[in-house]
């Protein structure tokens, strides 16, 4: 490896050169003795996730625009003119299922304010992919159809929505694609926080903590995108931690554990009890990921009749109404029995702040409620597991809200960017036409005192079986590293 010259080394970065395979260095304390491996972790991880994660950025920022594109391209079918007079919610049915008779009425979104139309849901209807619902828009003071489309997830995600939804969540490869999002954001907080212990200490070295966040215009070359890279990666830092976190959540493995660890400790989401002869009050814990937003299957629930079909039904008006008297204001949906013995499930769904998520069960015979839950009732973890992905997927503060994810996806492709053109400027000055940027020298790992290795083992043990797919990518980047090591000890 050529020697490194001024040009392509920061300051701060002339240690790690002394961790090459030809020399074994000596022994440091501190910050001064994990930095080395740090910095190694970072870049490779850096280096081989970053397009995952560049994927993930992009595509999650698209998703955040979808909301506001939502109501631009579906406008005709979510609003109406007010009238003076809105039809009993029974009649928006029968209109709803006069005009699509197909499949089975599962569930009724009454229009939540004036000026908006209700949403007839139903099930099983051909071409309709399972898990996904056919929405009928009814203009609730006339009767008239607007339109229907396809929507799925707990939030009534239209096509444009979910196809975008299913593109950040899965790159429409089903269960196999979950995989790139689940190893991005298990990545995610390990490069930042990475990155941010790096750009501490470096600051701290320099004595520049005053201006730990802001770029050095005065630097050039190499200096001045490092000095971009990080002043933006310290703005972003609580942003991207946020965003790992709360992805994990409903991943496909790491999501299982947090799940697991959840019920252990009785944070379990509750659920309403739907059979007839259960008690008053009782809530059963939500199996799975109870609450996930836009996943396919949560909202698929059937009924062979219109609203209100059985004899001894009381109808969808009555249900509403005792809905009503538990103070289940708007917006909420109607999910109608799904077998005999079943009841009506009246929930809220409302996900901005402040949150509406109150349920009811009502008895389709006599109209009375069974049971009743609160979202104030809600466990502690299972109420920041709702604020997490409300606010994960844009909803929780609105417009404001998405502008914020748009700017943290934005900010996260640029960090992309300069990491990348950092590898790309530190490459050998004699050989900058054809080479690539010069990986981080080995051996930073001896340099690690054993008081601190002794627990760092187990800790990233623990962390490997928590989030699976970091720890497996973790210990392929390590034997991949050892061979490399070991083949340049061969040609020594």
């Amino acid at each position: 490896m050529p020697t490194p010259t001024e040009e392509n080394v920061a300051p701060g970065d002339a240690p790690d050169i002394a961790g090459s395979t030809e020399q074994r260095p000596a022994r440091r304390a501190g910050w001064a003795a994990l930095r080395p491996l740090v910095l190694r972790l970072h870049f490779y991880a850096g280096v081989l996730v970053a397009p995952f994660l560049l994927v993930a950025a992009v595509t999650g920022l698209l998703y955040a625009c979808s909301f506001q594109a939502e109501k631009v391209v579906y406008a005709h079918e979510l609003s109406v003119p007010v009238g003076t007079r809105t039809l009993p919610l029974s009649q928006q049915v029968a209109d709803a299922r006069q005009a699509h008779p197909e499949g089975k009425l599962a569930a009724v979104r009454p229009a939540p304010q004036p000026g908006d139309t209700t949403r007839v849901l139903l099930s099983d209807v051909p071409g309709v992919p399972a898990g996904h619902q056919l929405a009928v828009f009814v203009d609730p003071y006339t009767g008239s159809v607007r339109g229907a489309l396809e929507t799925s997830g707990s939030t009534g995600a239209l096509p444009l929505r979910t196809w975008l939804d299913s593109l950040h969540g899965n790159l429409h490869l089903g269960e196999t694609g979950r995989l790139y999002s689940e190893l991005a954001a298990s990545w995610l907080w390990v490069v930042t926080g990475g990155g941010l212990a790096l750009w501490i200490g470096r600051k701290r070295t320099n004595r520049k903590l005053r201006a730990l966040a802001l770029p050095d215009r005065r630097t050039t070359g190499r200096r001045r995108t490092l000095s971009w890279h990080g002043a933006v990666g310290v703005w972003a830092a609580a942003g991207l931690f946020f965003l790992s976190a709360t992805g994990l959540t409903w991943s496909a493995y790491a999501g299982a554990n947090i799940d697991d660890l959840r019920k252990s400790l009785g944070q379990a989401t509750p659920t309403v009890s739907t059979a007839v002869a259960e008690g008053h009050g009782q809530h059963s814990g939500a199996a799975g990921m109870a609450g996930m937003p836009d996943m396919p299957g949560m909202e698929g629930m059937h009924h062979d009749g219109s609203a209100g079909s059985a004899p001894s039904d009381v109808g969808i008006n009555q249900v509403l109404k005792a809905a009503r008297a538990q103070g289940l204001s708007d917006p909420v949906e109607i999910v109608l029995p799904t077998e005999p013995g079943t009841t009506y499930l009246v929930k809220q769904v409302r996900r901005s702040w402040p949150e509406k998520q109150d349920s009811v069960a009502v008895d389709p015979a006599g109209g009375k409620v069974t049971d009743v839950l609160r979202f104030a009732d809600y466990p502690v973890l299972a109420k920041l597991t709702r604020y997490g992905i409300d606010l994960h997927t844009g909803i929780l503060f609105g417009l404001a809200n998405q502008i914020a994810l748009a700017a943290l996806a934005l900010a996260l492709i640029f960090l992309i960017a300069w990491g990348y053109r950092m590898w790309w400027q530190r490459r050998p000055t004699r050989e900058r036409a054809l080479s690539f940027g010069r990986p981080i020298p080995r051996g930073a790992w001896r340099q690690v005192p054993l008081p601190v290795v002794i627990p760092l083992v187990p800790a990233l043990g623990a962390v490997g079986w928590a989030v699976p797919l970091l720890g497996i990518t973790l210990v392929a980047f390590l034997a991949v590293d050892l061979a490399l090591g070991v083949i340049a000890r061969r040609r020594a």
